[in-house]
Order: structure tokens, then C-alpha cells, then sequence
């Protein structure tokens, strides 16, 4: 059977965390965004009709070379975001990650889709400008095959949902650190995560991404920073209280501030 619209509860779980999400890369979208959203989830139009309001939108009023709020990419994005969390479809695979990336960015980074071919690095607010050791360009696909076949071969059983929600923190932080691509990893794992997360049963229709994006940049980073030197190490437990929060309904307060090193 063909796969629908979701449902009104559902669309609007959607949008909220697609538009939250943007956060993560300090992205807001527009109040046009925001009124088509709001089409979608009283069921005026759909997902469908909504992603081509915004892609229309922005061809017929493209913004100024002096535009530098990037709106126009994070309502783009808000819908594409909208779209693929509708769609109850997933392989545990590089390509789906690397698909996602493609969906979300196509038109946004030339790149879209694209393993990156340099290397980079990142000034972090959360690290006082210093950046963490990403992954080399040589290295990606191999490390990325290697995390997914590890990752695999994983056995859930016996675990408790705690210990459960731990190991798929681990593994989140670690295809984060690989930051495969030139822009556009934390978005891109936030939804592959969430997607995997369904396959385990988990319904993620909270508002811990929404809300949170940014904190879960920064406990990323926060999970792969070392600094020996000024006894700083990296640490997980930032991403679980994330984690804890998303999957067993626990309050951990999440505040950027106490991640600053």
C-alpha cells in the first residue's frame, strides 16, 4: 500500500523539528516558512505542495549576494527535513546517510550529496575558537564503511534501554566526528538518527531535537575535543542526557553554558 500524509499530530511533530533543527547551524527560517507550514498541518495542502511553495519562493524572489541570514537555506532545508521525516523508509547504510545529505542540500551547496575531498576545521563557540579533529578526506569513506559494518554487527540484545540509548550516542557521535561532508553533518545525522531510532521502536515525536539542536551540536563536540594539555577530555555525557531526554523521558537540564570549556 502507498504511504499517505501523516497525520495532523505527526505533520506537526515534522515541522517543529525540521524548523528546529536549523538551530543547529544558527539558522532561523522566515514567517513565510512558518504560514506554509501551518498549511501543511491543518491539511490545506500537502508535504508536497508545501516543499514546492518554498523552492517557488525563493526562484521567483531570490534573495541579495549581501544576504547573509542564509533564511533562504533554512527554509529550504525545513521542508526537505518534512519531507523525508514522512516517509517511514530507512536502510542502515553510508548511502542513506550520504542520500539524506543529498535530499536536504540539493540545490543549497553545490556539494549536496558529495563526500568532501579537503580537509577542514571548525572554530567552535562551545571550545573558544578551537576546533575538533575531524576526519581526514582520504579516510572518510573507509572509516565511514567501518563505523556502519561495526555498528551492524552490534548486538542490542540483553540491553537495557539505558545502556541501549548510550551505545546509540556512541555511535552518533562517532559518524558525526567522520563530518563527512563540507556542510551540513549535524543536520544530517540529527535525521538519520531519528530514522534509525524507528527502526528500534522508538517513537521520537518529542521536542527534545526541536528545542535542542544547538545543545546537541555542542555535546557532539563536546564528545570528540581533547586538550591534555588544559586537562580537558572528551566526554560522552553531555550526548546522554540528550539521549536520556529523547528516549526515556528523563529532565536533564540542557544548557549550552555548562558545556563551555
Amino acid at each position: 500500500m502507498q504511504q499517505g500524509e501523516p497525520e495532523q499530530q505527526e505533520r506537526g511533530y515534522i515541522w517543529h523539528t525540521a524548523i528546529g533543527l536549523q538551530k543547529a547551524d544558527g539558522l532561523t527560517t522566515s514567517d513565510y516558512l512558518i504560514e506554509t507550514a501551518n498549511k501543511n498541518i491543518n491539511g490545506d495542502i500537502t508535504l508536497k505542495e508545501a516543499r514546492k511553495l518554498i523552492d517557488d519562493y525563493y526562484t521567483a524572489k531570490p534573495l541579495s549576494n549581501s544576504d547573509t541570514t542564509r533564511i533562504d537555506e533554512a527554509d529550504k532545508v525545513s521542508a526537505r527535513v518534512s519531507e523525508i521525516l514522512a516517509e517511514h523508509t530507512f536502510s542502515f547504510s553510508p548511502v542513506e546517510y550520504i542520500t539524506i545529505h543529498r535530499r536536504l542540500f540539493e540545490d543549497v551547496y553545490k556539494f549536496a550529496g558529495k563526500i568532501r575531498n579537503y580537509n577542514i576545521s571548525k572554530k567552535e563557540w562551545v571550545l573558544n575558537g578551537e576546533t575538533v579533529f575531524y576526519a581526514s578526506a582520504q579516510s572518510i569513506i573507509d572509516t565511514l564503511d567501518y563505523d556502519f559494518a561495526q555498528e551492524k554487527k552490534f548486538n542490542y540484545k540483553g540491553l537495557s534501554i539505558p545502556q541501549t540509548a548510550e551505545h546509540i550516542a556512541k555511535f552518533a557521535s562517532g559518524l558525526w566526528q567522520i563530518h563527512a561532508f563540507g556542510e551540513g553533518n549535524t543536520r544530517t545525522t540529527a535525521i538519520f538518527i531519528i530514522k534509525n531510532l524507528r527502526t528500534f521502536g522508538f517513537d521520537v515525536t518529542n521536542d527534545i531535537f526541536a528545542k535542542n539542536a544547538w545543545y546537541f551540536r555542542n555535546a557532539l563536540v563536546r564528545a570528540n575535543y581533547n586538550n591534555l594539555k588544559l586537562g580537558i577530555y572528551a566526554t560522552q555525557k553531555y550526548l546522554d542526557r540528550f539521549f536520556a531526554n529523547l528516549l526515556l523521558s528523563e529532565k536533564n537540564e540542557l544548557k549550552n553554558r555548562d558545556l563551555l570549556v
